[in-house]
């Protein structure tokens, strides 16, 4: 028997919604972070938590290009 919630993606959740958003910004987050920041020419904040780091990167890959599919 297969479980049909498994099956279908999860929609992704508002990172302002986020339980744990205003936590620091994880190693893997801060390191992506921290490349794309250096691709797009812009300074590379340490500080940001989880929710901000994930707009920052959403913004950073539609402005790099990078981390979408085509």
């Amino acid at each position: 028997m297969t479980d049909k919630q498994n099956d279908q993606p999860n929609p992704a959740k508002d990172p302002d919604d986020w339980v744990t958003g205003d936590e620091s910004m994880t190693g893997p987050q801060a390191s992506y972070l921290e490349t794309l920041s250096r691709e797009a020419g812009e300074p590379f904040d340490p500080e940001l938590s989880k929710a901000e780091a994930s707009k920052k990167i959403d913004a950073l890959q539609h402005e790099t290009g990078r981390g979408l599919d085509h």
